[in-house]
């Protein structure tokens, strides 16, 4: 399967629809697959009194997460020129539903591929709907342990979606992400026992989270992208800025790249080498017919043609049954 990257724009945009197309286009210009943000009716989502979670302190004002998810919230007006401009840029567009009433929209909007967020794993009425109407799926899965995971899976695959249509995204959620947190043998953890594909949401600040996930088997890499880590907003400074993106991408699809097949066999290019490289037994000093083959007469040297060192003891101690000239081929005909 080829990696799929998603560049996640998330709320990165600030409420700001043009900070939304500069994000398109980085999303685009490095290489991305998906340019992933967030649909959401905020006073459908969080409730009035709740607290900022702590790395949502940072870098923002509020007080309380329904108010920063206000400022953040883009409508659907909004998120119809977001579609649009991501035809033009010919990437494609992604979001995670928050709501019942957001993914209808992006359902209605013809998006049939949904993300689903860490948050919403437990979230029953959200998941059967989209078990109804969605094609294929992106599963965040970050505090969660494999029950949790097997169980929303469980009502993703009731109707029309197949369990192949389903990558599970390994992640953490905290941002960013010690290295120590990211747990990353937990891919392979998900894939044998849940028998799906797998793939890393990446919070943490760098590239080496990515090429292990890659490695271990991810089919798809999710990455926050933003204009500025000194923007405000909650996650801007776990994020990662264009030039850093580009390297992300291309380090991510070389992982992909030289992890080869399940098959350990000479390239194409090595067999090209292999005659000149690949010894042969050679007589090591010119040798008369009806000589012994010992160590002092023979030898073992480059280029492949001849007998194999590999049967080196048949040859030895056989008796010559003609003249060899040295550094020439020794046959035992």
């Amino acid at each position: 399967m080829e990696l799929k990257i998603i560049a996640e724009a998330g709320v990165n945009h600030n409420g700001n629809i043009s900070i939304a197309k500069k994000l398109i286009n980085v999303a685009k210009d490095g290489g991305a697959d998906y340019i992933k943000f967030q649909t959401f009716k905020t006073e459908n989502v969080v409730c009035k009194n709740t607290p900022l979670v702590e790395y949502q302190r940072s870098k923002t004002k509020s007080n309380s997460q329904y108010k920063l998810l206000k400022k953040l919230e883009l409508s659907e007006k909004n998120f119809k020129t977001i579609i649009k401009y991501c035809k033009k840029k010919k990437i494609k567009f992604l979001s995670t539903p928050f709501d019942l009433e957001s993914l209808d929209f992006l359902i209605k909007s013809g998006i049939k591929t949904i993300k689903i967020a860490s948050g919403e794993i437990n979230n029953f009425p959200l998941l059967k709907k989209i078990s109804r109407c969605a094609k294929e799926i992106f599963l965040s899965t970050g505090m969660s342990n494999i029950e949790e995971i097997k169980f929303a899976i469980k009502i993703l695959t009731k109707f029309k979606i197949s369990k192949k249509k389903i990558i599970v995204l390994h992640c953490t959620t905290n941002y960013p992400t010690q290295l120590k947190d990211v747990n990353m043998l937990a891919l392979k953890d998900i894939a044998e026992k849940l028998k799906v594909n797998v793939g890393y949401s990446d919070h943490t600040t760098g590239c080496e989270a990515a090429i292990a996930a890659v490695a271990l088997g991810a089919v798809a890499i999710e990455k926050h992208i933003t204009l500025n880590k000194n923007l405000s907003g909650p996650d801007h400074k776990s994020s990662i800025e264009p030039n850093e993106f580009n390297d992300f991408v291309k380090f991510a699809r070389n992982t992909k790249k030289l992890l080869g097949i399940k098959k350990k066999q000479p390239t194409l290019s090595e067999l090209k080498h292999k005659k000149l490289i690949r010894r042969s037994i050679v007589a090591k000093i010119d040798i008369k017919k009806g000589a012994f083959f010992t160590e002092k007469n023979i030898i073992c040297k480059r280029p492949e043609g001849g007998i194999s060192p590999n049967l080196w003891k048949k040859v030895i101690g056989k008796k010559s049954k003609r003249n060899f000239k040295a550094d020439s081929f020794i046959s035992l005909k």
